[in-house]
């Protein structure tokens, strides 16, 4: 989903996530290239996503677009989707 990508973003953490404590589902989508924490995370099954970083940092607000882009792409998708009671 957000594979080939590098995103410039300004950080400042003082926690990160350890990957291995993560449920059955969820996989890391961003990793941080200068300390290699997860900075990311999918639980496409559940259509729940997270970043931790700010991403309208230089060199522009458009650094994010693609994690917008599959929100929205879920949200259409629900929408589609047959009303279930």
């Amino acid at each position: 989903m957000f594979a080939g990508r590098i995103e410039v973003s300004a950080q400042n953490h003082n926690f990160a996530v350890d990957p291995a404590t993560l449920p059955a589902g969820v996989e890391v989508s961003h990793i941080n290239l200068n300390d290699g924490t997860c900075a990311g995370m999918v639980w496409a099954d559940k259509r729940a996503m997270t970043i931790q970083y700010h991403p309208e940092a230089s060199p522009g607000p458009h650094d994010a677009d693609v994690c917008f882009e599959q929100f929205v792409e879920w949200m259409r998708a629900e929408r589609a989707a047959p009303a279930t009671v």
